[in-house]
């Protein structure tokens, strides 16, 4: 797993991806800080939220050639012979990913600073959204991931992953579109973004945790069988 996490994360700034990814989230991370700073508000758990939709679009980018490329390069018979687990190859994908994203997040621990520097305040509603932050960004990525696993062509892998961030991240807003009660409670119940918001609040929930992680964990097991299924095509 160590050996795909490092290929597959310099693999990120081999091409310029991964600084695009990097640069437009610290712009608008920091456009967003400027705005509520110049209000007087030192709530940084507001700026992180502030991105979330914006990585909606970005992290397709990232997750759609983490497999459909190397089906498509023919390289997953590579992978798929070596002495490395499916599932360590899964997960070595998954962190590299996950590292590019945190990275991303990381000047928001800037940010905090300066605002400590003026205010006595707690970090844990900051640390509370970062990792609310986190695990969206997994469960997205988990999404990705396991959508990149079923076709070998890399647009079709960002596309239908771009349209499966939208459906999950605004499913509060097409839940007004139907009548029907189990419909629209099941689209309220996967809304990523109204879960994630709860992050920005002070009250820790560990049911939010749960409904993340157990996303996350699923995605991930379907990635893995989907990838072992190729083994016997």
């Amino acid at each position: 797993m160590k050996a795909i996490f490092k290929k597959e994360f310099k693999s990120f700034f081999s091409t310029p991806i991964g600084f695009i990814f990097l640069a437009i989230n610290a712009f608008f991370l920091s456009f967003y800080f400027v705005i509520i700073y110049s209000y007087g508000s030192p709530a940084i758990e507001e700026v992180i939220s502030s991105t979330y939709i914006i990585n909606t679009f970005l992290l397709p980018v990232i997750t759609m050639r983490l497999f459909s490329d190397e089906s498509r390069l023919k390289t997953d018979q590579v992978l798929l012979t070596s002495p490395v687990k499916i599932s360590g190859i899964v997960l070595g994908k998954f962190f590299a990913a996950i590292c590019l994203y945190a990275l991303s997040q990381a000047i928001t621990i800037i940010f905090e600073i300066i605002i400590l520097s003026y205010v006595k305040m707690s970090i844990l509603p900051y640390l509370y959204a970062l990792l609310g932050s986190l695990l969206l960004g997994a469960a997205i990525i988990s999404i990705g991931m396991f959508i990149s696993s079923l076709t070998e062509s890399v647009v079709i892998a960002g596309v239908f992953s771009l349209i499966t961030n939208i459906i999950v991240i605004f499913a509060n807003s097409f839940a007004s579109l139907f009548s029907n009660k189990a419909v629209v409670y099941i689209l309220s119940k996967i809304a990523f973004v109204s879960v994630a918001a709860n992050f920005s609040t002070p009250v820790f929930s560990i049911p939010d945790i749960v409904y993340f992680l157990s996303i996350i964990i699923a995605f991930l097991f379907l990635t893995v069988r989907a990838v072992e299924r190729k083994r016997f095509i």
